[in-house]
Parts: structure tokens; sequence; C-alpha cells
């Protein structure tokens, strides 16, 4: 699993893990420090930093597998970015009922964007 889609999981799921798991993946991933430089941060051991990122990164894996909200989301995104893409496509017709759908089109749109 790469660091983008982590990051993902830890924005849906992050809440669902210990305070030490979301202190360790954001040291990790948001903050982009090594094993030995988040041991310290904490004071513990390197060891320590690599079992709670481990437990972590798998429990938000289980998350997404049982729940699967970051893939529905991702999709429903990409399904609005072709609506969008379409709407300004049709908005080249000069046909009143055209521009009256896309018009509609784009303010639903807009609603579920927001």
């Amino acid at each position: 699993m790469d660091a983008v889609e982590m990051l993902l999981l830890f924005d849906y799921y992050g809440d669902m893990l210990t305070e030490r798991q979301r202190m360790c993946l954001d040291l990790r991933y948001n903050q982009d420090l090594s094993l030995a430089e988040i041991a310290e941060e904490l004071g513990v051991s390197r060891q320590g930093v690599h079992d709670n990122i481990t437990r972590a990164e798998a429990h938000l894996a289980k998350m997404e597998e049982r729940t699967g909200c970051v893939r529905r989301n991702l999709q429903s995104r990409q399904a609005m970015q072709t609506i969008l893409s379409v709407t300004k496509e049709l908005a080249q017709y000069p046909d009143p009922v055209v521009r009256d759908a896309i018009a509609k089109i784009s303010l639903a749109a807009s609603s579920i964007e927001e």
C-alpha cells in the first residue's frame, strides 16, 4: 500500500485507532519522519514504533475492506468528473432544452460536491 492510499485511509478511519497509533501514523505519513525519529519523539523503541505502525496500517486496511468508504468516495469523484466534463461538452449545443438540462445537472453536481 502506498503512502497516498495510507493517508486516505488514515483520514477516513484514523479516529478508530489508538492515540499512539494515530501519533505514529501522523509522524510517519504526514510529517515524513523515520522510525528512529518517531521513536525518539515518543520515547519508545524503533521496534515499538514499527509494531504500532504495522498494526495501525492493518487495522485501516481491514476497515476499508469491510466498509469500502474510500473506494466508493474515489469512484464518486471520478463519476463527478465525468459528469462535469460531459456537461461542458453539451454546453456547446445552442438548444435551450439542452442548456436547461445542463443547468440542472450542474446544480445537482455542485450540491453533491459540497
